[in-house]
């Protein structure tokens, strides 16, 4: 490599950060990186319902987490052009290679933004958290969504406010997708901490004080939480770039975008095709591998190499159940569950222990997961 070349990557969460990190650990001479983040700390996000109820913190600065060799610029992507990005401030950054890592936010389109909270990001969780501690005795928190977010959010918020009534609203079964066993633990969980749970209805709207029903029926709350399925920024959608029905960057197997060979997708925002990703479900769990993956992709373009093809096998589904309990459901790598579970206290302590490696792979760049299942029949599924 005979000059300089410019790395910018666009977001600095776990897949974004991973893949700073990954590409500044190979040293290659002439190579600068330049991270764009909205602010100037890694979140935590898999911790955001503990810091919205007070319970623990979900922040770390950028400086503590990315390579010192790291250049980081606190700004806005405003659009991204062919060979460089528009900031906020009017500035723009040009690219050789550019990694599009910006991550998901909670879809609430249907419902009115003004009269519900969210754990998606840092910014939502602080407003939930402020909301929370001005709520008295016997008022009532609704937790919307009966995926693992919303578990997390309800058992969290009944064990650390016990004088709130939290209600829970599902569609279906509380984390459908676990075996029998799974979501009899869940709901004992919720039913022990005082958790009041309603499935088998959708919320149709949501106003002040009020969670109107599908049935026909409504509901009191003094704060809704809304914690449905995920959304993406539309950054890709305005600069043009091609992306999928949900928004998503379309990449080829090696998570290089179809219509710019500069530009490598990692994350939540990226729609990489069926049978590589099909089974892929928006997650930390996934950002790890997917910022692993797109970073060696980017060496490899570097290199005058031709990247391989992405391979991605999830683990585990852990379900955090307040501060001293949680399930750990073992699952195959294209995340089908397997029969062996952890519940109870153990399950908190790996749970805990989890989360604190997570920080240190991203900060290591370094990451090694299963492979992925051999051959992917599912669709594209998106976590609720």
């Amino acid at each position: 490599m005979n000059q300089s070349k410019q790395v910018v990557v666009v977001g600095a969460g776990y897949a974004g950060v991973m893949a700073a990190n990954r590409i500044l650990a190979a040293r290659l001479p002439g190579v600068a990186v330049t991270v764009i983040n909205p602010r100037a700390d890694f979140v935590e996000r898999i911790r955001l319902h503990q810091f919205a109820t007070g319970s623990g913190a979900a922040t770390i600065p950028l400086t503590e987490v990315l390579d010192p060799a790291a250049r980081i610029r606190i700004d806005t992507v405003e659009r991204i052009d062919a060979r460089s990005v528009l900031l906020g401030d009017g500035d723009v950054v040009d690219f050789d290679y550019l990694v599009y890592a910006v991550g998901s936010v909670a879809d609430r389109r249907d419902h009115a933004l003004a009269h519900t909270h969210t754990v998606a990001v840092l910014e939502d969780a602080d407003r939930l958290r402020t909301r929370l501690r001005e709520l008295s005795d016997g008022a009532v928190v609704t937790v919307v969504g009966g995926g693992l977010t919303g578990i997390e959010t309800a058992v969290e918020i009944a064990e650390q406010r016990p004088t709130l009534s939290v209600q829970m609203i599902s569609a279906g079964p509380p984390a459908a997708q676990l075996p029998a066993a799974g979501r009899t633990a869940i709901v004992r969980a919720l039913t022990r901490n005082g958790v009041t749970l309603r499935e088998g209805v959708r919320v149709q709207r949501v106003t002040e004080g009020r969670v109107e029903l599908d049935d026909g029926s409504g509901l009191d709350s003094d704060c809704t939480v809304w914690a449905g399925a995920f959304a993406v920024p539309d950054l890709a959608r305005r600069s043009g770039l091609p992306v999928d029905e949900a928004g998503r960057l379309r990449t080829d197997s090696a998570l290089v975008c179809l219509d710019n060979p500069t530009i490598v997708g990692v994350g939540d925002a990226v729609a990489a095709p069926d049978e590589v990703a099909g089974h892929v479900r928006m997650s930390c769990q996934a950002a790890l591998p997917l910022g692993v993956h797109g970073a060696d992709t980017v060496l490899a373009l570097l290199n005058g190499e031709t990247p391989t093809p992405l391979s991605l096998g999830f683990v585990a589904q852990c379900i955090s159940l307040g501060r001293r309990s949680a399930l750990v459901q073992a699952v195959r790598p294209d995340d089908s569950p397997r029969r062996f579970a952890l519940r109870g206290r153990l399950a908190a302590v790996v749970k805990e222990q989890i989360c604190r490696y997570t920080v240190k792979y991203v900060r290591a760049g370094s990451y090694r997961g299963p492979a992925g299942p051999a051959r992917v029949q599912v669709a594209d599924k998106v976590a609720s």
